[in-house]
């Protein structure tokens, strides 16, 4: 029987065909505005939360539709942290409205990127995984487990995004679960961000709410790793 290209294999073939997607994507946006993109990226990692909600502002009605698209971009590339938007979607567009762009941006993000890791990325994920002991342990995550899982983890404000997704990436958690377990984490989770991101960046109208604020992520956190160690 003759060997199998990879052309022929339905799941390879896909696999190529995505990359090439990616890349022409990449390479237009690079073309068409490369230098935007770079600016955009810059100001969104630099820390600089004030310069960043400038730039949105002056795109003027485009503003949160250029934010919710490099919100998603940075998640789905799970490499540098959204905290940043986010605080900047709370100066520009107030509390309730920016809470609901960056919840959106963030879960369509990490949904892009889980797919991308199950089915383009698989081995870079397993090799994160491999990294700690305690994330190997972590290999059955379907059905209703799984969704309390990941839902739960997602309600982390702060911690690494990337590496949650690599585990719903390489477990055996079905994509609607995974869908529905960070739309429900990932609210109460940015949320905190971008109200303690506004808070500091207001920090004499909104000091008492910020140490409340700070002190519930400190107890999440405390909970989290009691519920581990238990």
């Amino acid at each position: 029987m003759p060997e199998e290209k990879w052309y022929q294999n339905p799941e390879k073939a896909s696999q190529a065909a995505a990359v090439v997607i990616l890349a022409l994507a990449a390479l237009l946006t690079w073309l068409f505005a490369g230098e935007e993109v770079k600016k955009m990226f810059a100001l969104a990692v630099s820390g600089d939360v004030e310069a960043l909600a400038a730039y949105f502002r002056s795109f003027g009605a485009w503003a949160m539709l250029i934010s919710f698209l490099l919100d998603v971009l940075i998640n789905a590339g799970s490499i540098f942290p959204s905290i940043f938007i986010s605080t900047a979607n709370g100066l520009i567009f107030g509390l309730p409205l920016g809470i609901l762009i960056s919840w959106l941006a963030e879960t369509t993000g990490v949904v892009i990127s889980f797919w991308l890791m199950r089915y383009l990325f698989r081995g870079a994920a397993e090799k994160m995984i491999a990294k700690s002991p305690m994330l190997m342990k972590i290999d059955d995550l379907s059905g209703r487990k799984g969704l309390q899982w990941m839902a739960a983890a997602r309600m982390l404000p702060y911690f690494p995004s990337g590496i949650l997704t690599a585990i719903g990436a390489v477990s055996k958690i079905s994509t609607r679960d995974y869908i529905i377990a960070n739309l429900i984490g990932k609210f109460p989770s940015t949320a905190l961000e971008v109200v303690i991101g506004h808070d500091i960046v207001n920090f004499q109208q909104h000091s008492e709410r910020l140490a409340v604020l700070v002190t519930v992520a400190i107890l999440i956190f405390a909970a989290y790793k009691y519920y581990y160690k238990k």
